[in-house]
């Protein structure tokens, strides 16, 4: 591989690790809220989580973009504060990342969070244990298939983005392109040996995520093989 191609692994690397650890700070919480809240405000919260499944990546960039631009109301409190602009640097790709991410991560945490049983935590809440001591005593814990399988997914999904780190981000070399886009300028210089190497690369990442899915979704059911 090129030094350009190793840069836009490492960048990768960079965004979906970075990203994965602010969506586990932030979904965590709120997973564990739309899993036992009865709220009336539950299911618009939860609609607007799940959003990105369902909506075009640029339809959000594009929404991104005008909102932490030089006009937008967060772009002109960074600027305020001294920090610049999002668009078109990491930072940015980060914001977007986790807003684009956030439904992969939150659900499966939301879902690990449901299945926990009423009783052990009624019982937990009967030895005094604390709200804040009862989650993460009992309830983080017995959510860890979700919360390995969110951070995975998150991960993931991060690596392959496309279209919303293309609307924020740009194409920058050696600050913002990624894999992705780095398989796309191979795609559309005609260098399709290059690519073939990078999607073959991609594939095989994917292949990996989906087996270690497997195994963690095994794990958690107790499934042991004899």
């Amino acid at each position: 591989m090129s030094e350009p191609e190793w840069t836009a692994v490492r960048l990768s690397l960079e965004l979906a690790a970075t990203s994965t650890l602010i969506l586990l700070l932030l979904g965590t919480p709120m997973a564990w809220w739309l899993a036992r809240s009865r709220s009336r405000l539950k299911p618009l919260c939860s609609a607007l989580v799940t959003m990105p499944l369902v909506l075009p990546p640029t339809v959000l960039g594009f929404y991104l973009l005008l909102l932490t631009g030089p006009q937008g109301a967060v772009g002109q409190l960074t600027q305020s504060m001294g920090l610049g602009l999002l668009p078109f640097t990491f930072g940015g790709l980060v914001v977007a990342s986790v807003l684009y991410s956030l439904p992969f991560v939150v659900q499966p945490l939301q879902q690990a969070f449901e299945a926990i049983p009423v009783r052990v935590l009624e019982a937990a809440s009967s030895l005094r244990a604390s709200p804040l001591d009862r989650f993460f005593s009992v309830a983080l814990p017995m959510a860890r298939p979700g919360l390995l399988t969110g951070a995975v997914l998150g991960f993931a999904h991060t690596v392959g983005e496309f279209g919303m780190v293309l609307m924020i981000g740009g194409n920058i070399p050696d600050k913002t392109r990624v894999l992705s886009l780095a398989l796309y300028e191979h795609v559309e210089s005609g260098e399709l040996a290059d690519a073939h190497r990078m999607a073959a690369g991609l594939l095989l990442f994917s292949l990996i995520v989906l087996l270690v899915l497997h195994s963690v979704n095994r794990a958690g059911r107790g499934d042991v093989r004899p």
